[in-house]
């Protein structure tokens, strides 16, 4: 496409006017789109609005939040950080266990969201149910300090508090993840669904405080609507998850 044709295209996606309409709107249907489209162009056909709207999402003139939904500006993806002990963990899982599905993550990783820090931390190693056992004792034997099955009397007695332990839990079936570097670790559709669904390992991100974490990751990054509520109905919990996501106050306006 040449510089001219460029510019002819550009003109068409009437991107500052696309902003001033839909600046205040909490999510945008495809629909809404096409209806802004038509108002310029009334024989426009879906199939190139289509492509405006694939345009615009590249350019991040919108961004995806759920199927057929999308915010307008600027978004901003989630990404877990990886600290080293992470990496040098899931080296040595993937060496011993290269056809093994594996998510690693550290609890901490959730305190940005949190106004009251959480007093301790873990790393949570999620792998295929069927090889938890084998994580579990190769973790062991490398003098880790690791435990399966986790208890609120785990939690509040057993685990030392002088260093930082491994939890090995089953990863649901098609859960989002997300690969950095090579890693996989969760999205933040995943860690959010997660603290709903699990008053275990994320006791103390409960109450008043799980509040917070969700206004606040809403708030801070882009969340794709349709990818949080499959994985939550993967985990049974897609309608209570949907009642308490209205409940919050200014959370989301069309859910």
């Amino acid at each position: 496409m040449s510089k001219a044709e460029q510019i002819i295209a550009t003109n068409k996606l009437h991107i500052n006017e696309l902003r001033e309409r839909f600046k205040d709107e909490e999510s945008v249907k495809t629909i809404d789109i096409s209806v802004f489209y038509r108002a310029y162009e009334p024989d426009l056909k879906q199939t190139t609005i289509n492509w405006r709207i694939y345009a615009l999402a590249q350019m991040g003139i919108l961004n995806r939040i759920g199927r057929g939904k999308f915010k307008t500006g600027e978004g901003k993806n989630y990404i877990s950080e990886l600290p080293n002990k992470l990496k040098t963990i899931y080296s040595k899982l993937k060496k011993e266990f290269p056809y093994l599905k594996i998510c690693i993550w550290h609890t901490s990783a959730i305190n940005e969201f949190m106004l009251h820090q959480a007093g301790s931390s873990y790393v949570l190693v999620e792998v295929e149910k069927e090889a938890t056992q084998s994580v579990f004792y190769f973790l062991k034997a490398a003098n880790y300090s690791v435990f399966i099955d986790a208890t609120i009397d785990l939690l509040d007695k057993y685990l030392p508090t002088n260093k930082e332990s491994i939890i090995v839990k089953s990863l649901v079936t098609e859960a989002p993840i997300q690969n950095i570097k090579g890693i996989n670790t969760p999205s933040l559709e995943k860690i959010l669904v997660d603290i709903f669904c699990d008053d275990v390992i994320f006791s103390a991100q409960q109450g008043a405080e799980m509040r917070t974490i969700f206004k606040e990751a809403f708030s801070k990054y882009t969340i794709n609507e349709s990818r949080m509520f499959r994985y939550a109905d993967r985990r049974r919990k897609k309608e209570s998850f949907k009642e308490y996501i209205n409940s919050i106050t200014n959370l989301r306006q069309h859910i």
